[in-house]
């Protein structure tokens, strides 16, 4: 049996039963299972690698590479979030062979302990912006900026989510679902990736006509946003904000959510009702967060895997090509995952 014949059959490309024959972890499941099928049903057995045509794939070298955490307690349990995503990565891809160290110092302006000794290949930098001294000390380590926080005059490559095409999602979903007067609300407004999320809404929501309020929270200077524990009297506060202006906002912009749980719950105690006095739109989608709230509003998705594939792949590619001059940027779309995603409102 031909391979375009089992394509036909299995309704997939023929280059799709290639890679199901050659690497079936990049075939999409239900894809995957309907070409196993064909196969099964007419006895097809491929040929074995060694006779099969064409190139043959061949896993990458494996590399050590490091997370460092700058401005973040020494193992805290909550930052185990890029080993978990790098687990679900290579267990979806065997290419993605890397050895793994977590760094952690308490400031910018430090190295993180054990560094000298890892022997690294690359390493991956997220939370504060390290030091001028300290990127001068990192020359000779090919590494990648990862996630929010990054200045402007930041010298090396980056891999974040477009936060500006997030704020114009959510102002554009508020407006599909009929809002005319909107409002962005936020605790932590230094932080980078609420700053540009905020202006990219505003701006939108200008561009749609829309009345739009801004409902920040107090500055935080020197806040590192690796540790931000949401306070309870800060939701009070922004939800007094939000009542009291005028005219009455009807569609809201979460556009970070750890604080989402006790806005909601003030918004409640406060006699609002999601769906009769309000429709939200989060800014992120978090799972353990989201699956705790009293509803389940729509929400962006920064696409949190595909960054840490990103920033591994673009990690690896500058180690390979460390006299590669220029400085490289990465910009990771987001995408909207509607209310109710996949479960119904708890009771």
């Amino acid at each position: 049996m031909l391979i375009t014949e089992i394509a036909k059959k299995a309704k997939v490309s023929p280059a799709t039963v290639s890679r199901a024959i050659n690497q079936p972890q990049i075939v999409a499941p239900d894809s995957l299972a309907r070409i196993r099928s064909v196969m099964d049903e007419h006895n097809y057995v491929p040929a074995p690698l060694n006779r099969r045509r064409g190139p043959k794939v061949r896993a990458s070298d494996q590399r050590r590479i490091g997370v460092w955490f700058v401005g973040a307690r020494a193992n805290n349990p909550s930052l185990s979030w890029f080993q978990d995503q790098l687990m679900h990565v290579q267990s979806n891809d065997s290419r993605y062979r890397v050895d793994l160290r977590v760094l952690f110092s308490n400031t910018p302006d430090e190295l993180p302990v054990g560094l000298a000794t890892e022997k690294l290949d690359g390493l991956i930098i997220q939370g504060m912006e390290p030091s001028v001294a300290c990127l001068a000390k990192l020359r000779d380590l090919p590494h990648v900026w990862f996630m929010t926080r990054r200045s402007a005059t930041f010298p090396g490559d980056y891999v974040e989510p477009n936060n500006e095409e997030n704020g114009r999602m959510a102002a554009d979903y508020l407006a599909r679902q009929g809002h005319k007067t909107v409002a962005v609300i936020s605790t932590d407004p230094d932080y980078s990736a609420v700053s540009r999320r905020v202006k990219a809404f505003v701006e939108r929501a200008g561009e749609l006509q829309l009345a739009v309020q801004t409902i920040l929270g107090r500055s935080n200077p020197g806040v590192s946003y690796l540790e931000i524990a949401p306070r309870h009297s800060e939701s009070d506060t922004l939800v007094r904000g939000l009542l009291a202006s005028s005219p009455k906002v009807t569609g809201l912009y979460l556009p970070v959510d750890h604080f989402c749980g006790s806005f909601f719950r003030a918004l409640r105690e406060a006699g609002k009702q999601p769906g009769r006095d309000f429709e939200a739109v989060l800014g992120n989608y978090n799972p353990v967060i989201y699956h705790n709230l009293d509803h389940f509003p729509a929400a962006i998705d920064i696409n949190l895997t595909t960054l840490v594939r990103m920033v591994v792949d673009h990690l690896i590619w500058r180690i390979d090509n460390r006299s590669t001059p220029g400085r490289i940027g990465i910009s990771v779309s987001p995408s909207l995952v509607p209310p109710n995603h996949g479960t119904a409102a708890p009771v």
